[in-house]
């Protein structure tokens, strides 16, 4: 097969979106040599890396092509976003196009498949900028009407967009739960900026109020007054949307001599701070699928998420569970994982959960549905 593939979210500084790609990709290429995989670092009218030819990675190996590069946003965006059929000589005339970016380009001959990451912007649109809901929704909806085949990142996420498109196909929908994309061995960076010998609860994501960082807070300063061995806080993550005013937010509190704020970390500081930590804290109110309680989970933390959405998916029976929305639930979390025997149970069943998930696999299900929509008729009507 000549597979298109979208790479235009992986460059260097990548989260959710970017990452799955770029280290899906890695897989298909590794497991499937004999097939063709056109790259596209520019790709759809949704996102635009200004620095892509910088930043993302070219790939050197003999079934790696890149037959197009738009230099600019305007040229990149009027080729994709183009109302006529676009003409895919251009694009290395493949078999199918693997969208992983919300864009969902008019295709002539071509297959689409569209990766569904999660429906966040329906379902909490709170969480987010209006040109973000705008955007994701007008893409997945196109996508519903353009697309031949569905990648879902979860069962919740299948559930859900079947449930707001219910005009698609169920059985187009394929499942591939995600591998852990950070292994266990590696470099490691101590992060200089934490104090030394202090234990620290450790968090990592986009700082955005999905991650619901502010109940987070709350729940950690009522922490401190209660616990009799306190630890710190450490927010690891790129800032998003909405929550620019964070470390007003933190030291307002009082809390900015506990709670330490990184950023964009590598991941070699990334690893460092997973096995470091004394519990890693994920109270999200909304994911797709939640992939730093994965990494988490394998690098030997003890894990404390939210039993909401995708994430009873990945942490099963090896992590504590905590209602977002309650801040005392949080608490009590934080209170019972200072006993070092509850840690050691979570840590240990923890690895045991996160061997159950292998990129190879997800590779493989993706790979079959490329097959099977290679087998199937068209879905989006033809002209």
């Amino acid at each position: 097969m000549n597979i298109g593939f979208d790479i235009s979210q992986t460059g260097s500084g990548k989260t959710g979106c970017g990452f799955y790609a770029d280290t899906l990709l890695r897989h298909l290429l590794a497991q499937y040599k004999s097939d063709q995989f056109l790259l596209y670092p520019t790709f759809g009218d949704t996102y635009w890396d200004p620095d892509h030819q910088k930043r993302i990675e070219m790939i050197d190996l003999p079934n790696c092509h890149y037959p197009v590069r738009f230099a600019s946003k305007e040229d990149s965006f009027g080729y994709w976003s183009s109302q006529q059929e676009l003409d895919e000589a251009k694009i290395g005339t493949p078999d199918i196009v693997h969208s992983n970016n919300f864009s969902s380009p008019r295709l002539r001959r071509s297959k689409q498949v569209y990766t569904l990451y999660d429906l966040s912007f329906i379902d909490v649109p709170e969480c987010t900028t209006e040109e973000n809901r705008y955007l994701c929704f007008n893409g997945m909806f196109q996508a519903s009407l353009r697309a031949d085949m569905m990648i879902a990142i979860s069962y919740h996420t299948k559930r859900r967009f079947l449930e707001n498109f219910p005009h698609f196909p169920e059985h187009r929908v394929a499942v591939s739960h995600l591998g852990n994309r950070l292994p266990v061995e590696g470099a490691e960076e101590p992060v200089s900026a934490l104090p030394d010998s202090q234990p620290f609860f450790l968090s990592v994501g986009t700082l955005e109020p999905r991650k619901n960082l502010r109940r987070l807070l709350s729940a950690y300063q009522m922490y401190l007054t209660k616990s009799e061995t306190p630890k710190h806080l450490v927010l690891a993550g790129s800032n998003g949307w909405l929550e620019s005013d964070l470390s007003t937010y933190i030291s307002d509190r009082n809390l900015s001599n506990k709670v330490h704020v990184l950023g964009y970390v590598s991941d070699a500081a990334l690893r460092w701070l997973y096995k470091n930590c004394w519990a890693f804290v994920y109270p999200s109110i909304y994911e797709g699928f939640g992939l730093p309680v994965l990494e988490a989970m394998a690098a030997g933390a003890a894990t404390i998420t939210s039993k909401t959405t995708s994430l009873s998916e990945v942490g099963g029976e090896a992590v504590s569970y905590v209602d977002p929305f309650d801040e005392t639930s949080i608490l009590f979390a934080l209170l019972k994982i200072d006993n070092i025997f509850h840690r050691r149970i979570l840590q240990d069943k923890g690895k045991q959960q996160a061997k159950l998930f292998h990129w190879s696999s997800t590779a493989a299900t993706v790979y079959q549905a490329y097959e099977e929509v290679m087998r199937l008729p068209y879905h989006r009507p033809r002209l």
